[in-house]
């Protein structure tokens, strides 16, 4: 249950948002630039960034619905499922491995970053924008995280019931959720 009163049915960060749509427009465009909008990573790489992260701060609703994403762009859910439970030893590029340990990093704290986890991304072929966005992407998860689980949000138990939400935001973006209007089913 809630800590506060938030709209019947809206499970997660969809509940907050309704709650107080004054933030929504900001969480929701970040959202958006960091995770949807052109970039040299791939929309699916920064949606396992974002699961990743939200797993190891163990939020269940955004590790859920973030990987449900990163599955529907990347068309492979075992993958995703790879990357959350071992990333280093997942089937993926040397460089996403090194900027989601990268990510690892921030989540622990901004100064848990080493001079040695940048170098391993830039060996490994990441750009500086790409290990910029690696490093913002973990930070506002982390603050995504604490938002959702702080305010003790709806979290849903079936992982199925994250799948159509995320067909729409690997369609629309985030910035076409916050302009439609709410529903409860996506």
């Amino acid at each position: 249950m809630a800590h506060i009163q938030l709209p019947p049915g809206l499970p997660g960060i969809r509940g907050l948002l309704a709650f107080r749509p004054e933030t929504a427009k900001p969480i929701g465009e970040l959202a958006d630039a960091l995770l949807h909008a052109p970039n040299t990573l791939s929309p699916g790489d920064r949606e396992l960034i974002a699961a990743h992260v939200s797993k190891l701060n163990d939020c269940a609703y955004c590790q859920t619905s973030h990987a449900a994403l990163a599955a529907c762009l990347l068309k492979d859910e075992t993958l995703v499922t790879s990357v959350i439970m071992t990333p280093e030893s997942s089937p993926v590029s040397q460089k996403l491995k090194a900027l989601l340990a990268l990510a690892g990093r921030v989540q622990q704290g901004g100064r848990a970053v080493r001079p040695e986890d940048v170098d391993r991304a830039r060996h490994a072929g990441a750009t500086d924008i790409e290990i910029h966005d690696t490093v913002l992407i973990a930070a506002v998860f982390c603050m995504y995280n604490r938002y959702v689980d702080g305010l003790g949000t709806l979290t849903p138990v079936d992982p199925g019931g994250y799948l159509e939400r995320a067909r729409f935001v690997a369609t629309h973006g985030y910035s076409a959720v916050l302009q439609a209007p709410i529903d409860p089913n996506i």
